[in-house]
This record gives C-alpha cells, structure tokens and sequence, in this order.
C-alpha cells in the first residue's frame, strides 16, 4: 500500500507566493493547503495537524513569530511538527529571533525550491527518526531518575540524596545510560535523552 503524501501548510499573505509554493511542492509529491495570514493559519494547524509548517513572517492580523509561539506555548501537543520560517529577511537578528522561538529552519525569499524540497525531506526524516528512535534505546528507572535529575541541574551528590542513593550508585547510572546513548559527557547524555524523549526535564 504506497504511504499518503506528507501534509504541509504554507502560511503565506502573498497569494501569488503562495499559489507557486503550492504548485511547486504537489508536483514534488506532497499535499499542501494555504493559508493566507497568520490567525487563519493558526486555526488551519489547530483544525488540520499538518506534517510540517512553512510560514512567512512579516503577515497581517498575525505574524510568523506570534504564530510560532503561539504553538509553542500549546506544546507538547505540536512539539514533533517542523516549523520552517519564508522571509525575505536575511538579516541576523530576524535569523536568531525565528531559532530562539524554536523554528527548525530558515527559507530565504527568492524560494530556491530544490533547497526547500531537501530541507522539508531532511526536517521530515528527523521526525520518523525521533519517532523509532526512543523504542531503540531503554534506559532503567534509575538510569531515566538520574539523567532526569541531571537535565535539572543537580549534581551527583544532591542526586544522591534525592535518590536515597550513595554518590557512586548515581555515577553508575549516569555512565550507564551513557554509554547506551553513545555520548561520550554527562551533559551530551541529558541533551539526547531530551531530544529523543526519553526523559521529561
């Protein structure tokens, strides 16, 4: 049975802009709404679970960035939907304001669409990946407990006393844990582990 196509939203107030990125991306293979300012296109991820956002910024009612944190704060219920930001803002500022928000990249107007279809493909394939991912690695209670209390900042010694745990078990697990995630640092351990989903910090 072939999969069904991938479902994108362009949220896009230029709808010249938007008929060509619609045009351009089925023709690629994928099923694409529009959406033609920012409150519209809230409503359109609410009522449609799109498989990945593009989204302009500059919009009237609502901009990209409103919309992007208005999502944010509905997480963890569209944490795993890629959010990538279409500007003709090259500029730096606008770049960090969209990664601080948590947008997964970056399309700079003119569209350059054999990039956009690579980075749609590449933001899609993390999501399957984070998917299968944490089925393939188990951590133990104590393993998640102390990576867990690490992502809060505590160190072994005030672990182990949380834990009823001496100071030396908490470094067992630690090492542990990471060594079935394949990092090398306490810290890199706690970053994947949040990453793949495998502990709520």
């Amino acid at each position: 049975m072939p999969e069904s196509p991938k479902k994108i939203l362009c949220i896009e107030d230029d709808r010249e802009t938007a008929a060509l990125i619609r045009e351009e991306l089925v023709e690629r293979g994928f099923e694409v709404s529009l959406a033609h300012d920012g409150h519209a296109g809230l409503e359109a991820i609410l009522a449609q679970h799109p498989d990945l956002v593009l989204c302009d910024i500059n919009m009237p009612v609502m901009s990209g960035f409103e919309v992007l944190e208005r999502l944010t704060a509905m997480a963890p219920r569209f944490a795993n939907m890629p959010f990538v930001f279409l500007t003709a803002l090259n500029d730096r500022d606008t770049q960090l304001r969209g990664r601080q928000l948590g947008a997964d990249d970056y399309v700079v107007k003119p569209i350059d669409f054999d990039v956009l279809d690579t980075i749609i493909h590449a933001r899609l394939a993390r999501v399957a990946r984070m998917e299968i991912w944490p089925q393939q690695v188990e951590l133990s209670e104590r393993e998640v407990q102390a990576l867990t209390w690490s992502a809060r900042g505590k160190t072994s010694d005030e672990i182990a006393l949380i834990l009823g745990l001496s100071k030396r078990t908490v470094d067992f697990h630690v090492d542990n844990a990471r060594a079935k995630l394949g990092v090398a640092t306490r810290i890199q351990a706690v970053v994947k582990a949040v990453t793949g989903r495998l502990i709520e910090p």
